[in-house]
């Protein structure tokens, strides 16, 4: 801990340079989508970076370099979580409460895989800053979603999603909070998803909580991707509950991408979850012992729900694509100072624009969410029935425009 604790002097000498053969070798066990391999440059950046961090501290408020960025915002990185729809449409049909927490539970399970190749980080959503987007099913019905980012300091996204005619609502938030640790960068995802069957009111909310994510081997050796720690899937009103746990690679022994957690009603255990999330999860019955698949990402994971937005000289300055289109564009031609340039004059106009809103006592209000009884709720009143639902959701997201093919 010492080493970290003092000025970036010692770093010089605890880094391994990057690139050796020593180094060329990704971790034993480590998905090669997992993995980053830095370049001289880019690690001697890396370096300078974290000489001036101290362990613990809150990286809220530090600029990262371009290279480290997937390219799209936080705001549209969330519908990750929309891609498999086909594993929940339908679970209100389902007589068994059991069956309609492990239908709700795959829907959470299978998001985890849709990612970008490396260690990347998304946009931090600017203040205002929202994402929308439709979904046309095969079946003839819609999904909609949109995002919000309604607080800046500390960042929170809202969310919303619905396909009245599947009968699902999806509300959340996000609450990410990063942290230096060394050789390795967490990010806390505080927040959670709340499911609603629409179609079993009586259910109630299925609220589910995220894991956090560790980016290892910033420092030395290769940098790595994990998700860790616990998260719980709940539905309170059936007293279902599954305790989940993201394990992370010790450092003698275990695996990457692991997954395990309990199903029970109340304190009864019901099944177990175990496998790789990046792979294939199962869950075993405990009375019958029989097993089944919850997700396959090597037979199913391609199988994503594509998403229909506005083209970007359809959408708004504040729409997520076109306010960070020019930072899009450097990275797809890697040319990174032009990145740079692109992403701080995103983040300095923010800047100005808060800047001016305080000296003149304004106060930021969300246009899509409102905080009700401490949670970001839509403000919209959605009617009951499915074709007045989508039509008045339709209507509230995209009142101006048609969406087209993205």
């Amino acid at each position: 801990m010492g080493l970290f604790s003092q000025a970036g002097s010692h770093f010089t000498r605890a880094v391994r340079p990057r690139g050796s053969l020593e180094d060329d070798k990704p971790p034993s066990d480590t998905e090669p989508d997992d993995t980053s391999i830095l370049d001289e440059n880019e690690g001697s950046i890396i370096t300078s970076l974290i000489s001036q961090l101290r362990v613990g501290m809150d990286l809220s408020r530090v600029t990262f370099p371009t290279f480290v960025l997937e390219p799209r915002s936080m705001l549209e990185r969330i519908t990750d979580f929309m891609s498999h729809p086909d594993l929940i449409f339908g679970a209100d049909d389902c007589e068994s409460s059991e069956e309609r927490f492990i239908r709700v539970l795959q829907y959470y399970l299978s998001g985890w895989h849709v990612k970008p190749k490396g260690v990347k980080k998304p946009y931090n959503p600017v203040l205002g800053e929202f994402f929308r987007c439709r979904y046309d099913y095969p079946n003839g019905t819609q999904g909609f979603y949109i995002a919000e980012q309604v607080s800046h300091h500390p960042p929170i996204s809202a969310f919303y999603y619905i396909s009245p005619a599947n009968r699902i609502s999806i509300i959340g938030e996000l609450r990410p909070k990063s942290r230096f640790l060394g050789n390795s960068v967490s990010t806390v995802m505080d927040g959670e998803n709340r499911v609603v069957l629409l179609g079993k009111p009586d259910d109630g909310e299925y609220v589910i909580t995220m894991p956090n994510m560790y980016a290892r081997g910033i420092l030395f050796g290769k940098m790595v991707l994990e998700l860790g720690d616990n998260c719980i899937a709940k539905n309170e009103k059936n007293g279902l509950y599954c305790d989940l746990e993201f394990k992370t690679k010790g450092f003698f022994s275990g695996t990457y991408n692991a997954i395990a957690g309990r199903i029970r009603r109340n304190s009864t255990e019901l099944g177990e979850v175990s496998g790789k999330w990046s792979h294939v999860m199962e869950l075993r019955m405990t009375k019958t012992n029989k097993k089944r698949v919850m997700f396959d990402v090597d037979k199913d994971g391609s199988n994503v729900a594509p998403k229909w937005v506005p083209a970007e000289e359809e959408q708004e300055p504040n729409e997520s694509r076109r306010l960070w289109s020019a930072l899009t564009q450097a990275i797809g031609q890697k040319d990174m100072e032009a990145a740079t340039t692109a992403k701080c004059a995103v983040e300095d106009a923010q800047r100005e624009r808060r800047k001016k809103m305080e000296e003149s006592g304004q106060r930021h209000i969300p246009r899509f969410f409102e905080l009700r009884d401490n949670r970001w709720v839509p403000k919209l009143s959605v009617p009951n029935e499915p074709v007045a639902a989508a039509n008045a959701v339709r209507q509230w997201i995209f009142p101006d425009s048609c969406t087209t093919a993205s």
